[in-house]
């Protein structure tokens, strides 16, 4: 029971910081709102004038059979003589000219003046909308560019915590919902508002003793609104973190969906995809079902405001304190007034979710950052590539230690092979010199400056990196292998692709290098997309590679032709090698044997062999011949 209680200051809150995302299109509102103000006008004036044209009608049915000759008064008074005091008091309140009928021409001016005005509202109406619209579509475009530059300065620890998912939902579809929420609310409760105001000042005006009766259901109204809203509101919010987590679990099995057939693991997905889609299911409907309480019951009141109304006027019309044509445009106003209000209570239910969508896009607009570049320091020309660690300790949670006091230096031009059982920190140490993550305590050094003094544009732009996983975007191969230098000409992307080996699966294609890939890479296979990742890497000529696993996902001959590719690019560099397969790091002039964290050997191949400690042991686990295995 108090989680409504909770949540509400939280909910005005980011209504308030919603509204605030419109505020730099004042202007634009300015006028949307003197549209809107001339747009309710005209359509509040409206029926006043179809009243009096009522009265005219009735006016000149009456004098019709009135006898030719008199006055008003003398009939009037002729009727009341003959006791008929109703039907004297009504004529008495009209215009009636005894013996003449309908006057068609003042008739036809004032529906003219009527048509008129309806049309310049409408017109008024649209270009309100029109604004309204340019308005929500800017305001949504900067929150988009906002979001868009949060992602690129947020750390990497954020995404490791955060399933992919679930940031994509929060990223498209929490936006596109809000902008569907400003769209259909932002210029309509603007009018809605203003024809409150301008259908209760025309209802005072015709009738206070009818306003009052009809205002009588306004806190019925405002009070069910409130309570129906309370009680909504958390089944909005749990209805798009469900769609969140649905999404992130299609994400993964689209990704995944091969793993998922090759283990047989279809029949799971497919149970935790009917949770989930349950889960989402009975939060939408507890949602919308909550919420759309509020129209009907709006109606009902609103209906039981008409009766109430046509009651009463129709009372005071016979006293002959209201005309036909007066009580005629006070229903219409009270149609109108109740309008208005079941638009707002219809409306609640779609702001309270883009309220609940603009939570979890504000919740990541306000996460944690990186700490920001130090400006100023950048290394001299030419970068050399020396690297030092110097007493570095580093954990990714604050209660378990990873990396404790770890010092090594690695020589410019120098290749340096990480190697370790899984979990030791390898590629910490890559993720710590890329500025990933920063370190706790100690620090890193590029050619004696330190890195954290050095803006991460500036460090990042000397390392190349061939990663595991590899990764190619939507566009050409070319574009692809260009990627670290987009301005590269075509002989020198071939001169990168011919080198690393790249160049003669990629003359097979139909298309050649203006072959179009996705961003699975579905046109070639998972070792032609890891050497165009390497090809990538030599394109870009960086002073310092690093090679986690990159040759991983190749078949023999090929690794045998990315090392000697990579040795050709790794003259002159300094170079860092994480390997699990030994056979790849044999000619490297220093092996860093790595556990928990810690450097437990280092030196050559053949030294660290002959120590006969951790790194033999790795060696003889890998090569070492099962016992009753022959050799083929």
């Amino acid at each position: 029971m108090s989680h409504p209680a909770q949540g509400t200051p939280r909910t005005l809150g980011t209504l308030e910081r919603l509204v605030r995302t419109v505020r730099p299109e004042r202007p634009l509102l300015v006028g949307s709102l003197a549209l809107a103000t001339g747009s309710v006008a005209l359509s509040v004036v409206g029926p006043k004038i179809l009243g009096r044209a009522t009265d005219l009608i009735f006016a000149g049915v009456v004098g019709r059979r009135l006898p030719a000759g008199i006055t008003k008064e003398q009939a009037v008074g002729t009727l009341r003589a003959h006791g008929q005091r109703t039907l004297a008091d009504m004529i008495g309140r009209l215009d009636v000219v005894p013996g003449h009928g309908v006057d068609f021409d003042a008739l036809g001016r004032i529906l003219l003046w009527a048509l008129l005005i309806y049309a310049v509202a409408s017109v008024l109406g649209y270009i309100q909308a029109r604004t309204v619209t340019t308005v929500v579509q800017r305001a949504v475009f900067r929150l988009r560019e906002e979001v868009e530059g949060k992602l690129g300065r947020l750390p990497l620890s954020y995404f490791d915590t955060k399933p992919r998912g679930e940031v994509l939902s929060r990223a498209t579809n929490d936006i596109d919902n809000i902008a569907t929420t400003l769209q259909q609310t932002l210029g309509h409760i603007v009018a809605s508002l203003l024809t409150l105001v301008g259908v209760l000042a025309m209802m005072f005006w015709i009738s206070w003793l009818l306003a009052l009766v009809a205002l009588v259901t306004v806190p019925v109204s405002v009070v069910l609104t409130a309570k129906v809203g309370k009680r909504a509101q958390p089944h909005f919010v749990a209805q798009w973190q469900s769609t969140g987590r649905l999404n992130s679990h299609i994400e993964e099995m689209y990704t995944g969906h091969m793993l998922v057939e090759v283990f047989g693991r279809q029949r799971e997905a497919a149970e935790t995809f009917r949770e989930e889609n349950e889960e989402l299911f009975r939060a939408s409907h507890q949602a919308q079902f909550t919420s759309g309480l509020i129209q009907p019951a709006m109606m009902f009141i609103g209906n039981l405001t008409y009766v109430m109304v046509a009651v009463v006027g129709g009372l005071r019309v016979a006293a002959g304190a209201l005309s036909i044509g007066d009580v005629q445009a006070f229903v219409q106003y009270a149609r109108q007034f109740g309008q208005p209000l079941a638009q707002l209570a219809s409306m609640a239910n779609m702001v309270q979710s883009g309220v609940a969508s603009a939570e979890r896009v504000f919740e990541l607009l306000d996460a944690d950052e990186q700490a920001a570049d130090v400006v100023g320091t950048v290394l001299r020309k030419p970068v050399r590539g020396k690297v030092a660690f110097e007493n570095v300790s580093f954990r990714y949670e604050a209660d378990k230690p990873l990396i404790e006091d770890l010092s090594f230096v690695v020589r410019p031009g120098q290749t340096v092979a990480i190697v370790g059982p899984t979990g030791a920190g390898k590629t910490t140490l890559v993720n710590l010199l890329m500025r990933f993550y920063e370190v706790d305590s100690g620090r890193i050094t590029l050619d004696d400056v330190d890195t954290a003094a050095m803006p991460r544009e500036e460090l990042r732009s000397h390392i190349g990196m061939v990663l595991q996983d590899t990764w190619l975007f939507g566009g050409t191969i070319a574009e692809n292998i260009a990627y670290g230098a987009p301005d590269t000409p075509i002989d020198k992307i071939v001169e990168a692709a011919k080198a690393t080996h790249v160049d003669r699966f990629v003359r097979t294609l139909p298309d050649g290098y203006d072959t179009v890939m996705d961003d699975e890479g579905s046109h070639v296979s998972a070792g032609e997309k890891q050497l165009i990742t390497i090809a990538r890497a030599y394109l870009a000529e960086p002073e310092i590679l690093v090679l986690d696993e990159a040759t991983s996902s190749v078949d023999t001959r090929t690794e045998a032709f990315i090392q000697q590719a990579l040795a050709e690019l790794r003259t002159g560099r300094t170079s860092f090698v994480i390997a699990h397969r030994l056979s790849t790091i044999r000619n490297a002039d220093v092996i860093l044997v790595m556990e928990s964290g810690r450097i437990v050997e280092h030196g050559t191949h053949d030294m660290l062999l002959s120590a006969g400690g951790a790194y033999a042991r790795l060696h003889e686990a890998q090569f070492a011949q099962p016992p009753g295995r022959a050799v083929v």
